[in-house]
């Protein structure tokens, strides 16, 4: 709080509630998972999900990013995988003789890596940095 009435900190509270009825909306039935990476988003940390498919995770990581107006990527993890299909890489343009700078799917607020257990390692140490 910045102020003796409290007023930015109610306010924090009312934008946190807002988010949450937000996700809710779309994410019924999950409010475990909704609390665990609304902390982790406060803590401006990671979330591990774990679950079998058809847990929602995918739209719960989707819907987050959609409500607090962050971007959302998603990788899926395969044995081929290799560091520049997650960090992107350097384009020659040919016809304008220059470069593009493709950005990867890391490159995002919220970037959920499915099956991250089937990528090789080279790949997946540069997830953990």
């Amino acid at each position: 709080m910045t102020s003796a009435d409290g007023a930015t900190g109610s306010t924090d509270v009312q934008i946190l509630e807002k988010v949450i009825y937000e996700v809710k909306r779309v994410i019924v039935g999950q409010d475990r998972l909704v609390e665990r990476i609304l902390v982790g988003l406060l803590a401006k940390g990671h979330v591990l999900l774990e679950g079998v498919p058809g847990v929602a995770k995918t739209l719960a990581v989707e819907t987050f990013a959609t409500v607090v107006g962050g971007s959302f990527s998603r990788v899926q993890f395969t044995p081929d995988l290799v560091p520049t299909d997650l960090v992107g890489t350097r384009i020659y343009r040919q016809g304008r003789e220059e470069f593009d700078t493709e950005l990867g799917p890391v490159v995002a607020n919220f970037v959920l890596a499915d099956e991250i257990n089937r990528a090789p390692r080279r790949s997946s140490r540069h997830c953990s940095r």
